[in-house]
């Protein structure tokens, strides 16, 4: 207990997450455990290779200290790992399930803004919440509307199986940033999101319009109990299954 406390609360949650990945996944690569946070550090330009993309910045925005070859970045919130340097920026090869399943193969053959958010070390601050870079699917924003100084964001995802992840109150990753559920439906399919003006200034949340398609990450504690709890995913949450499957009602 007296260790527990001496350790920095990041740190906990970090070695926790790792703890998990393993156990959940024991066939991932040992070197495999990169955590993010949400919290964008820069926006970038990304362009189309074969078979790769390339992520560039601007020196007056992002430096990327310590950034070294094998080190992963969420681009818009896809973990890609770089494979090359450049003065500003870096190459990442990209896989087919990778361009399949977010919006980064488009948005590189067309040159877009890209959020930028490098691996959480073990003595980071967790400003928001935990994120892998792994996206679950893609969402689409149905509405915008400014609300005082802030912003309404609604989103829906494509796939409607993906809503039993979203709850009020909840956390999301949209492009890679970390941001509240501020009320859903009750499938969770459809859900809006109250953005702060520093969000909205400093991430390509500004460029989003309607009918544009973004990528979506749940809250990872989300899918970790429906895994952890057998049959959770297709049954109802009732005192008898509670019972059955080992909780004291």
């Amino acid at each position: 207990l007296a260790a527990s406390r001496a350790m920095p609360a990041t740190l906990i949650s970090t070695i926790w997450w790792c703890w998990l990945l393993r156990r959940l996944w024991p066939d991932q690569p040992r070197g495999y455990c990169s955590v993010f946070t949400g919290l964008v550090q820069a926006v970038g330009r990304l362009q189309s290779l074969p078979d790769a993309v390339r992520v560039s910045w601007s020196p007056q925005h992002w430096t990327a200290e310590g950034l070294a070859v094998g080190d992963s970045v969420a681009v818009d919130g896809v973990c890609l790992t770089a494979r090359k340097l450049l003065e500003h920026g870096f190459e990442a090869d990209v896989s087919p399930e990778t361009l399949s399943r977010t919006t980064l193969g488009e948005r590189a053959r067309s040159g877009a803004a890209v959020n930028l958010e490098p691996a959480l070390r073990l003595a980071d601050r967790l400003g928001g919440h935990l994120v892998s870079g792994h996206i679950d699917g893609l969402g689409r924003v149905e509405a915008i509307s400014r609300q005082g100084h802030s912003w309404d964001l609604q989103l829906a995802w494509d796939d409607p199986r993906l809503g039993r992840y979203i709850c009020e109150k909840g956390s999301v990753a949209v492009n890679g940033i970390s941001l509240t559920v501020a009320t859903c439906h009750p499938d969770g399919v459809s859900f809006s999101l109250a953005v702060i003006p520093h969000t909205w200034e400093q991430t390509t949340l500004q460029e989003l319009r309607c009918g544009d398609a973004v990528n979506l990450e749940a809250d990872l504690l989300a899918k970790y109990v429906e895994r952890l709890l057998p049959g959770s995913a297709s049954t109802d949450l009732t005192s008898q299954w509670m019972a059955e499957n080992g909780w004291n009602v």
